[in-house]
C-alpha cells in the first residue's frame, strides 16, 4: 500500500526554475522580440543626406585648412541659402584659399578675379567683339560667367567697376547693349577685402554691401591651431594649395538640398522675433542707419539653412542668433558719437539680441 501511495518518478514535480511557466515564456518572447522598425520620413532622409554632405565638405577642406570652423560653417550656410559672401580679414589667414577649396568640393565651374584700380567693367562682365568672318558683333563673356566666382580684394577696383556687379549679384544676369545674359545655376560670389590697409582702395557703398548675404570677419588662428598648421606642413617642400580635393556635391544635388531647406518649418513666434530685432535697428540711438527688410529675409532664410544643417526640420532661436551678426554687421551704420567712442558694430548687435525677449 505504501508503494501505491508513492508518486512515480515521471510524475514528480520539477524543480522551480528548470522550466519557465507559460507567462514567463511569453515575457521572454516579448524581451527577445526585435524592436519594431520605425520608417523614416522623406524629410528625415533628406536632412540626413544634407548633414552627410556637410560633413564630407568639412572633411575635404580640413585636409588643408586648420581651424576656421565658424567661417566654414557660415560659408556653407551662405552657399546653400543662395547668397553671396564678403570675407574680411588681414592678409595671410587663408581667405582666398578657403574660398578656393570650397569650390573644389563642388562639381561646378570656378573663376577668380583679382580686382585692381585700373580694372574696367568689361574686364568683369565681358564685351562685344567684332567677328570679321561673320561681319557681326559677338559677345565674349567675362570671368563673372561662372558658378563660383572669387573676387579678390573687391575694394581695390573703382566704383564704376564695382557697380557692374550690382545687377549680376542681385538679378543673376547682365545687360549689355540691350541684351540680357543669364547666369547658370548655381551662381555664388565670394569677395574678399582687407580691413586694415585702406591706401588705394575704394570703399564699398551701402547699396553694394546690401547685396552680400553675410559679412564674415576671419580672425587669426589660436595658438594651438597655429601649432597644428606648422606641424602638419613642416615637412612639405611644395605648395599645399595644389592638393586635389574630392568633389562632394553636384549641381542636381545642390538643388535637392535647397529644396529640402525650403521645407524647414518656422513658427510664427520666431518670425515675429526676427522682425522685432530688425525693427530695433531702426530705432536704436547707437545706430545711424538700420537694416532693411532684405536683412529680415536673409535672417529667415539662413536660419532655416542652419537648422537643416543641424539635422532639424524646424528653426530654433539659437539658429536665428547664430546668423544675425553676419547678416546685420554690414547693413547697419553706427552713429558718429558711438563710432568716436570706439564701439564695434557687433557689440550693438549683441545688445539688440539680448534686449529682445526670446519666444518660448
Amino acid at each position: 500500500m505504501e508503494e501505491e501511495n508513492k508518486t512515480p518518478e515521471n510524475n514528480q514535480p520539477q524543480n522551480e526554475g528548470t522550466t519557465p511557466s507559460q507567462a514567463e515564456a511569453q515575457n521572454m518572447e516579448q524581451v527577445t522580440a526585435p524592436a519594431p522598425v520605425i520608417e523614416k520620413s522623406p524629410m528625415q532622409k533628406d536632412l540626413e543626406e544634407l548633414n552627410h554632405a556637410v560633413m564630407k565638405i568639412r572633411k575635404e577642406i580640413g585636409k588643408i585648412i586648420v581651424g576656421q570652423d565658424d567661417t566654414l560653417e557660415l560659408l556653407m550656410i551662405g552657399m546653400l541659402s543662395g547668397g553671396h559672401i564678403l570675407l574680411e580679414g588681414v592678409p595671410g589667414i587663408a581667405k582666398t584659399l578657403t574660398a578656393k577649396l570650397l569650390s573644389k568640393t563642388l562639381s561646378v565651374d570656378f573663376s577668380r578675379i583679382q580686382f585692381t584700380p585700373d580694372m574696367m567693367p568689361t574686364d568683369v562682365i565681358g564685351t562685344n567683339v567684332f567677328n570679321v568672318k561673320t561681319s557681326d558683333f559677338e559677345f565674349k563673356s567675362g570671368p563673372i560667367f561662372s558658378n563660383i566666382v572669387l573676387i579678390d580684394e573687391i575694394n581695390r577696383a573703382p566704383a564704376k567697376t564695382q557697380s557692374a556687379l550690382f545687377e549680376v549679384m542681385q538679378e543673376q544676369q547682365i545687360t549689355l547693349d540691350g541684351t540680357e545674359y543669364k547666369m547658370e545655376y548655381p551662381f555664388f560670389v565670394i569677395a574678399t577685402q582687407n580691413p586694415v590697409e585702406q591706401e588705394g582702395t575704394y570703399k564699398l557703398p551701402e547699396a553694394q554691401l546690401d547685396r552680400f548675404l553675410f559679412r564674415i570677419n576671419m580672425s587669426y588662428p589660436s595658438l594651438q591651431e597655429e601649432t597644428d598648421i606648422l606641424m602638419r606642413f613642416k615637412n612639405d617642400t611644395v605648395s599645399t594649395k595644389e592638393v586635389d580635393l574630392d568633389a562632394v556635391l553636384s549641381v542636381s544635388q545642390m538643388k535637392q538640398l535647397q529644396e529640402t531647406i525650403s521645407k524647414v518649418h518656422v513658427k510664427d513666434e520666431l518670425v515675429n522675433y526676427i522682425a522685432q530685432m530688425v525693427h530695433e535697428t531702426r530705432n536704436n540711438a547707437s545706430l545711424f542707419l538700420g537694416a532693411s527688410p532684405r536683412a529680415s529675409l536673409a535672417i529667415l532664410y539662413t536660419a532655416k539653412t542652419a537648422a537643416a544643417m543641424a539635422g532639424r526640420d524646424f528653426v530654433t532661436p539659437d539658429d536665428i542668433r547664430k546668423v544675425t551678426v553676419p547678416v546685420l554687421n554690414h547693413r547697419i551704420i553706427l552713429s558718429p558719437d558711438r563710432e568716436m567712442e570706439g564701439v564695434e558694430i557687433e557689440e550693438v548687435i549683441d545688445e539688440i539680441i539680448e534686449k529682445i525677449e526670446v519666444p518660448r
